[in-house]
């Protein structure tokens, strides 16, 4: 049975996609807290789209994949965020109108390059196969220093993150702190790409944040089961994919709505048999 389920560590690939899988997971749970208690979960959506247009013209120009995802991705996230700071526009239109705007770009790009269609499968959908070496060490230099970034800016991002004008009031660089913050997303999301797939990053930068609040009210706490669920579940759902021969963006998406759904029965049960008690005893 032991010798069953560790079969498919005998196997380079999946060694590398679970290593991958587990590192981006704690990752996107670490950075969902901040989106969800900004209520910027559309975001997560938005700048992968936008994220996937750069990719696609990486590719084109030959260019290395992370630079030219990289800085399109940046140029995105802080456009987005000069857009809002400036004008009228509110973050949900200007997230919309830049980030489909730049997916449209990559799927024009492709259509007319119709040749290499087939060598973006994996960052709509996420592919352990082709996780390599290479992307782990990339992916563990941004995982670093994402939790570098996050460790020592823990107090500024908490102030900006529940409330902005009062920050900038208290001398806090608001507008430098969600420029940085922008930096960070965009690299988590371009990393990402290769195992979750850029359909489904958004759904592992959120749910992960949520289970965890659904357990807790401590930001502190918070943080901690975001990342170690994310991890968890990354862990969980590539060996699913293995298992099932499933996209590993689905396999672990799927495994976090699954821990979501069942912490959301458990909770409301509690609040039930809760609530039962003090109008028993009142």
């Amino acid at each position: 049975m032991i010798q069953e389920l560790l079969r498919p560590f005998e196997y380079e690939f999946f060694r590398n996609g679970m290593v991958a899988a587990v590192l981006v997971g704690a990752m996107c749970g670490l950075i969902g807290v901040f989106i969800v208690l900004r209520g910027m979960s559309y975001i997560g959506h938005g700048l992968s789209h936008a994220i996937f247009g750069g990719a696609v013209v990486a590719f084109v120009m030959t260019w290395n994949f992370y630079l030219g995802a990289g800085v399109w991705g940046f140029l995105a996230a802080v456009l987005i965020n000069q857009t809002t700071r400036r004008t009228r526009i509110n973050a949900d239109a200007a997230i919309g109108v830049i980030t489909t705007a730049s997916f449209a770009v990559g799927i024009a790009i492709i259509s007319r390059y119709r040749s290499f269609t087939r060598s973006f499968d994996a960052a709509l959908f996420g592919n352990i196969l082709g996780v390599t070496a290479q992307d782990i060490l990339v992916i563990a230099v941004v995982t670093l220093v994402v939790a570098t970034i996050i460790f020592f800016g823990y107090k500024q991002l908490l102030f900006t993150t529940f409330d902005s004008e009062v920050a900038g009031v208290y001398g806090v660089r608001t507008e430098w702190i969600d420029t940085l913050f922008a930096l960070v997303l965009a690299g988590t999301i371009i990393v990402s790409m290769q195992v979750l797939g850029v359909t489904l990053i958004a759904a592992a930068l959120v749910v992960p944040a949520i289970t965890a609040r659904l357990l807790t009210d401590s930001f502190v706490r918070m943080l901690l089961l975001s990342t170690l669920t994310g991890a968890a579940t990354g862990l969980v759902g590539m060996y699913l994919s293995y298992g099932f021969d499933v996209a590993s963006g689905a396999s672990i998406v799927l495994t976090q709505a699954g821990l979501f759904s069942l912490v959301l029965l458990l909770t409301s049960l509690r609040r039930r048999v809760t609530n039962r008690l003090i109008h028993t005893h009142v």
